[in-house]
């Protein structure tokens, strides 16, 4: 599949600054009330300093990452930035992306989320999103599910994913310190996650 890489990530900026002020209320009731701000203003500078121009998949990522990097406070911003550059690794060099190009990319991702956050599925965080949407992805693929069908299946895991983070309670970050009074509120970043693999499945459909 062919795609023009800066179109892609302006496409997951503008999702992320429409929903900012969404973004932020749900972590103005487990965090630091700063989600979506953040998220918003890393993106801004992504859209900003990321080459129009350049059709090198894996370079665009990897600057992603590092601009998310050093304009997003929090922990978003470590967290998202390594995720960016990890996948931008694996797909350096690349102008298009097959099935498989995509699930290298998101397995690389979670890796480095995991690597970077010391996190888990299960601890309220956006591996809750993040992992059962790679799962579904690869099953979906390994019977012969075509790009597309994989990543709507792997939007539906990750909304399923948001739901589930209602029902924990918080291990990791600033949440954690509510404990139980955490539960019932979903994790902001799942529900940006999902957003950015929704936006990616969105893209590549039109």
């Amino acid at each position: 599949m062919s795609t023009r890489i800066y179109d892609c990530l302006k496409a997951i900026g503008d999702k992320i600054i429409e929903n900012k002020d969404f973004l932020t209320d749900l972590d103005r009731e487990i965090g630091d009330a700063d989600h979506g701000v953040n998220m918003a203003r890393g993106f801004q500078s992504v859209i900003e300093k990321v080459s129009q121009d350049d059709p090198d998949i894996g370079a665009c990522l990897k600057k992603t990452g590092m601009t998310l990097l050093s304009t997003v406070g929090g922990a978003s911003g470590p967290l998202y930035g390594t995720a960016y550059m990890e996948a931008g690794k694996v797909l350096m060099g690349k102008e298009t992306l097959s099935s498989e190009d995509l699930r290298l990319a998101l397995e690389a991702a979670i890796a480095g989320i995991q690597k970077r956050g010391k996190a888990e599925k299960g601890e309220k965080t956006m591996l809750d999103s993040l992992i059962p949407a790679y799962e579904v992805y690869c099953d979906k693929i390994a019977n012969g599910a075509s790009t597309i069908e994989a990543l709507d299946a792997a939007c539906v895991a990750a909304n399923e994913g948001i739901e589930y983070t209602k029902t924990i309670a918080a291990t990791k970050g600033r949440a954690s310190y509510l404990g139980d009074r955490s539960i019932g509120h979903q994790d902001p970043g799942a529900t940006s996650l999902t957003f950015t693999l929704e936006t990616i499945r969105d893209f590549i459909k039109g």
